[in-house]
C-alpha cells in the first residue's frame, strides 16, 4: 500500500511538470499569434485609411492590440476551463454538504487517472466519512445502552412505589418492597458514577498523580478490605504475592483491583477458589487474579472490555452489574503502560492477567 502510494505522489509531480511545461509553451504561443495576428491587422488598417504613422506609434498600436486579443483569448480558455474544474469539484463539494447534514454514508466515486492532490483529497474525504459513520454508530450504540439500563431501574422503581400505595400491604411486604425501590435506587446511582468515572478516563483532564509503591501490599490489603465477601460464601483465597515495586496513580489502580476482585466473587459459586498471584517477570509486574466461576464463553471474551457488555445478562442483571467495570479496568490499565487480557473456559473459572511496568 505504502509503495502504491509513494508511486502515486511521483507520478503526480510528473503530470504537475509536464502540465506547467505545457503551460509555459501554450502562453508563449498565444503571444507569439496575438502579436503576429496585431501586426498585420494594424498594417492592413492604415493601408485602408492611407496613414502611414511613425514606427513608435504603430509598435504601440500593434502592442495594444496584441494585449487586447490575448486577454480575451486567453478570458474565453478560463472560462471554459473554469467550468470543466467546477464539474470536477462538484462530487466533492455535494459530499461535503450531505457531511455536514449527518449523512456519513457519502462516497465520492475515485478517479483512477487522478493521481494529484485532488486524487488524496477524495480519499480523505471518503475515509473522513467513514470515520464519522463510525463514530456515530457507536454513539447510537451508546445512547441505547444507556437507556436500557436506566429504564430497567426506573421500571422496577415506578412499578413497586405504585404498590406501595396501597393500604392492604402488610409491614413486611411494604419493607421488601422499599428495599426493592433502595437497591434499584443504588444500581442508579452506580451506573451514574461509572459513566462519569469512564468519561473523565477517556478525557485528558483525568487526575493522574504517580508515585512509589510496593504492589503487593495494595493488593493484600485490599483482599482483606472484600473479606466478609468472600467469607459469606465460603470462597477459599489463594493468595501468593512477591515484593514488587511500581510507580502508579494508586488510586485508580485500587478501582481495578477492586472491579477484578467483586467480579470474581460475584461469579464464583459458594465453596469456590479465588487465585490472586503477583510476580515479576523482568521489568513487567504480572498480576492474575483466577476464580472457580462460571466462566465465558470464547465469543464473548472477545467483547468483555466493551462498555455495556454482559457476558451472562441474566446474572449480571440479578448481580445488579452494569457492563461497565471491566472497560473502566482496561482503560485504567492502557493509562499506566500496561495491558490486560482474559482466559476462560465455561463452567471452569476464568483468569485475568494484568501487566504492568515494575520498578528496579
Amino acid at each position: 500500500m505504502e509503495v502504491q502510494h509513494r508511486g502515486k505522489r511521483v507520478l503526480g509531480r510528473g503530470w504537475r511538470f509536464l502540465k506547467s511545461l505545457f503551460g509555459i509553451c501554450l502562453l508563449l504561443l498565444f503571444s507569439t499569434a496575438s502579436w503576429s495576428a496585431a501586426y498585420f491587422f494594424i498594417h492592413y488598417l492604415l493601408e485602408a485609411v492611407g496613414r502611414q504613422p511613425s514606427d513608435y506609434v504603430g509598435q504601440l498600436f500593434t502592442q495594444l492590440v496584441a494585449f487586447v486579443t490575448s486577454m480575451g483569448i486567453m478570458g474565453t480558455i478560463g472560462v471554459i476551463f473554469r467550468d470543466k474544474h467546477m464539474e470536477r469539484f462538484r462530487p466533492v463539494i455535494d459530499a461535503m454538504q450531505r457531511i455536514a447534514k449527518g449523512d456519513f454514508t457519502v462516497k465520492i466515486p475515485p478517479n483512477e487517472r487522478v493521481t494529484d492532490q485532488f486524487g488524496e483529497l477524495v480519499e480523505s474525504i471518503n475515509h473522513m466519512a467513514v470515520e464519522l459513520n463510525q463514530m456515530e454508530k457507536m454513539r447510537q450504540e451508546f445512547i441505547s445502552n444507556v437507556s436500557h439500563e436506566i429504564q430497567s431501574p426506573l421500571t422496577s422503581i415506578g412499578g413497586f412505589a405504585r404498590i406501595l400505595q396501597s393500604d392492604e400491604l402488610s409491614r413486611e411486604e411494604r419493607m421488601h418492597y422499599l428495599g426493592i425501590i433502595e437497591k434499584e435506587s443504588a444500581r442508579l446511582s452506580k451506573l451514574s458514577e461509572n459513566l462519569l468515572k469512564l468519561t473523565s478516563l477517556e478525557s485528558d483532564h483525568h487526575p493522574f498523580e504517580r508515585r512509589r509503591y510496593r504492589l503487593d501490599k495494595q493488593l493484600r490489603s485490599l483482599i482483606l478490605a472484600s473479606e466478609p465477601q468472600w467469607q459469606d460464601k465460603g470462597i477459599d483465597m489463594d493468595v501468593s504475592l512477591e515484593d514488587v515495586n511500581i510507580e502508579a496513580d494508586e488510586d485508580l489502580l485500587s478501582q481495578v483491583w477492586v472491579n477484578l476482585l467483586h467480579n470474581s466473587i460475584k461469579f464464583t459459586p459458594a465453596g469456590g477458589t479465588i487465585g490472586v498471584q503477583l510476580k515479576r517477570n523482568g521489568q513487567q509486574a504480572v498480576i492474575f487474579i483466577s476464580d472457580t466461576g462460571i466462566g465465558i464463553s470464547e465469543d464473548e471474551v472477545a467483547h468483555i472490555f466493551e462498555r455495556f457488555y454482559k457476558a451472562d445478562k441474566s446474572r449480571n442483571r440479578s448481580t445488579g452489574g452494569s457492563g461497565l467495570g471491566l472497560a473502566i479496568v482496561k482503560r485504567i490499565v492502557e493509562m499506566h503502560t500496561g495491558s490486560v487480557a482474559v482466559q476462560s473456559v465455561p463452567g471452569q473459572g476464568t483468569t485475568f492477567t494484568v501487566r504492568l511496568p515494575a520498578l528496579p
